[in-house]
């Protein structure tokens, strides 16, 4: 399952890694646009299979985050 941005923004906090279990709603990585932190969470459970971003990264709408196998 792929984990995709939803806003402009910049990577504040990347909160998994790869080879991490998550269970759904778990929070992966907190962004942050107009000094608003917002959390991506995991929408299904599994692991952590790949992070496409580090901290400090800028995102756009769409931009790929992570993915969960």
């Amino acid at each position: 399952m792929e984990v995709r941005s939803e806003i402009v923004g910049s990577v504040w906090r990347v909160r998994c890694s790869v080879g991490q279990s998550v269970d759904a709603g778990d929070e992966l990585i907190v962004l942050e646009s107009m000094k608003m932190e917002i959390p991506v969470a995991a929408p299904v459970p599994g692991t952590v299979a790949a992070l496409h971003v580090a901290e400090g990264d800028h995102v756009r709408t769409g931009d790929l985050l992570a993915e969960i196998g």
